[in-house]
């Protein structure tokens, strides 16, 4: 392995051990507050916390055992490392993500009365399941097509919270705002990054592919191809690519999926 790859995996297991400690406590954080909470707002973290586990734990996994899904890259020669394996952990930590940010725009919108946020609480994980069957399809016949689509989705989701927060921040109590303003600039800055780096990638190598006559798997031929093959690379260069969304992905991502919790903790409810 070279010391540019190396140095890469280390610090994401760096990351995934303090990301698995941060939301270890967060759980005696909820258990201390038990007691004082309303049933409402326990039930309402105790939800967060669960779907935190999927993609907190998810992402130590991904972390550990790094791929690349369309060239078959993987770091490790397991079975654990096969595309199919970290494509399924993925959806599920990526739905759970997603289900944190609607189940708090749903409280909050509840608590403030603001229908465009209740309406974007419905429709960004349907919003998300068509982004992953997107992916899915671009995994198993490798054609970046579906990614353009997919990562357009969760650019167009982000979006659409931004819009909410900024709808719901004149009704939410002034001690929040700092937190909203930091919300809003973090997805806007996600959302900048979708559309001017990420998309505008997968259309180049989609566009690229097209040029160079690409023959795509089928859905069957790539099932089997995600099952059983696996390239072992330890090269910078196979991975250089992939590395800064990777890096963000496993660590800024997971801190918002936690903080989550704690502002779930501080209690939507007590705007009622």
């Amino acid at each position: 392995m070279s010391f540019d790859v190396a140095t890469w995996w280390g610090f994401l297991c760096f990351v995934a051990v303090l990301n698995v400690t941060a939301w270890g406590l967060s759980v005696a954080t909820l258990r201390r507050r038990l007691g004082a909470m309303p049933d409402t707002c326990y039930w309402a973290c105790r939800r967060q916390l669960v779907f935190s586990a999927f993609y907190v734990f998810g992402c130590a996994f991904r972390s550990a055992l790094p791929v690349f899904d369309v060239p078959r890259l993987a770091l490790f020669n397991t079975w654990l490392s096969s595309v199919v394996v970290g494509r399924t952990v993925a959806t599920i930590a990526e739905l759970a993500f997603v289900t944190q940010w609607a189940l708090m725009l749903r409280d909050t919108a509840s608590a403030t009365n603001c229908t465009t946020a209740k309406n974007v609480s419905r429709v960004i994980v349907p919003m998300i399941v068509v982004a992953e069957v997107c992916s899915w399809y671009s995994v198993l016949t490798t054609s970046n097509l579906g990614h353009v689509i997919e990562e357009s989705l969760w650019g167009l989701s982000a979006a659409l919270l931004v819009v909410s927060m900024v709808v719901m921040a004149p009704r939410c109590p002034s001690s929040w705002r700092p937190a909203i303003i930091a919300a809003c600039a973090a997805a806007t800055c996600y959302v900048a990054y979708m559309f001017l780096v990420d998309v505008p990638m997968y259309w180049s190598r989609w566009l690229a592919d097209e040029a160079g006559g690409r023959q795509y798997l089928t859905l069957t031929e790539g099932v089997l191809d995600v099952t059983h093959r696996r390239v072992i690379s330890h090269r910078w260069e196979d991975w250089k690519g992939e590395m800064v969304w990777m890096t963000l992905y496993f660590s800024v991502a997971v801190w918002i999926s936690i903080s989550l919790v704690h502002a779930a903790v501080r209690g939507v409810h007590k705007v009622r």
